[in-house]
């Protein structure tokens, strides 16, 4: 019978150490597919649970049991040098447990599934996912094993959408990002719905996620509303949105103390749709005017200049100027410091763009539910680029309690 080799055994085995060689020469590294390591590393594993069988019986002696070794239990599990094919010693009386691979335990503690997660978080399908392991790891997963991994996330996210809110929030941006889903067996587009928002402290964070099929719609944002409220807001000093039509009403249906602030950017799109290309950059120019003023007075007194420059080719932008006069101009009468945080969404639109970028490579998804795992796993492993305090708060702050005293926070 033929000696089984130990773990000194392999590392001494001439061959063995060439294979080492050569897979570092290959630049491929010691992990990986075919790599001699898993070897190593399953004879490393056996020799470690025959370790733990053997304390265990001599623990078990030592307490006056009668207990003996019962064979083995062959298992195959995942680590990160690949498969490894390991035998689980069994005792007679049933009772070893071992800790280094338990009963149950098809993984080596190789942290596979944070990495399935991450792979999944960076805009890879599943399908990548599955490939990415078998090209790095060697290690080989269906798709459907990938897809309940995934899926243990979704606990977490229910957990996150309706966990309690503030009751005040001096900010609150709103906007939609737009995804292709798959439904009934074509693909539609879907409105992806954000609430980013800026607390008492100036911490930033994201309130809500909600997916809504066939695009975006005022009264939809109205049950997103609802929600917030659900959830404990009571007040919300400002709200930022785009120019959706009925968008403010909702707002305020729910939050009639709210001032609601138009974007700035958005406006200045919807004005420079059908102004002639030799027009734009003077015209841009004389409309900055409006909107960079200090004063509310100041900024009437610009528009009616711009109208008397501009206002008989471009009768539409005064128009549309002055019916969202209110809520373009709310801004001016906040804070200075504040002011530039307030007159546009930007601050959404560029978590927006770190979604996006995060999953380029994605044109569509076969659920929404897909869509919602993927982009929450996107946003909550990078919060560094996005979750940022607001800069020059503290001043605003003193600004803020000076304004609305009956509205900040009340610290006990």
């Amino acid at each position: 019978m033929n000696k089984k080799k130990t773990i000194e055994d392999l590392l001494n085995d001439p061959k063995m150490s060439d294979r080492l060689k050569e897979r570092l020469y290959s630049k491929k590294g010691l992990l990986g597919k075919e790599s001699p390591f898993s070897e190593i590393l399953q004879q490393m594993v056996n020799t470690m649970l025959e370790g733990e069988i053997e304390s265990f019986l001599l623990e078990e002696r030592a307490s006056g049991h009668v207990n003996k070794r019962n064979g083995r239990t062959p298992k195959r599990v995942v680590s990160d040098a690949g498969f490894l094919d390991i035998s689980t010693p069994r005792d007679r009386n049933g009772d070893f447990e071992p800790e280094l691979v338990g009963k149950r335990e098809r993984e080596l503690s190789s942290g596979l599934d944070d990495q399935i997660l991450a792979l999944y978080a960076q805009g890879n399908s599943v399908e990548d996912v599955r490939r990415l392991l078998e090209e790095i790891y060697g290690v080989s997963i269906s798709a459907g094993r990938i897809s309940q991994i995934t899926d243990k996330v979704l606990p977490e996210i229910q957990e996150w959408r309706t966990r309690s809110l503030q009751s005040f929030y001096p900010i609150v941006y709103l906007d939609a990002i737009h995804f292709k889903v798959r439904q009934e067996g074509k693909y539609i587009s879907s409105a992806f719905y954000t609430v980013y928002s800026v607390d008492w402290e100036g911490n930033r964070d994201v309130l809500g996620l909600y997916i809504n099929s066939g695009g975006e719609g005022a009264k939809k944002w109205g049950l997103v509303m609802e929600d917030l409220k659900s959830r404990g807001v009571a007040d919300i000093l400002v709200v930022c949105t785009d120019d959706l039509q009925g968008f403010s009403e909702q707002i305020q249906e729910v939050f009639p103390a709210s001032v609601v602030q138009k974007c700035i950017v958005h406006q200045m799109r919807n004005s420079l749709k059908y102004v002639d290309e030799a027009d734009k950059k003077a015209l841009i120019k004389d409309l900055r005017q409006v909107y960079t003023s200090t004063t509310e007075e100041g900024a009437k007194t610009a528009l009616s200049a711009f109208e008397a420059t501009w206002g008989k080719k471009y009768k539409y932008i005064v128009r549309q100027w002055r019916d969202n006069w209110t809520e373009l101009m709310a801004f001016l009468d906040f804070p200075v410091g504040m002011r530039k945080m307030i007159y546009t969404t930007n601050p959404v639109e560029a978590l927006h763009r770190i979604m996006r970028k995060l999953i380029k490579s994605k044109a569509a998804w076969a659920s929404e539910t897909a869509l919602l795992k993927q982009l929450y796993l996107s946003i909550s492993r990078n919060e560094k680029s996005w979750k940022k305090n607001a800069r020059g708060w503290t001043s605003i702050q003193r600004e803020i309690m000076e304004l609305y005293p009956d509205r900040v926070p009340q610290k006990n």
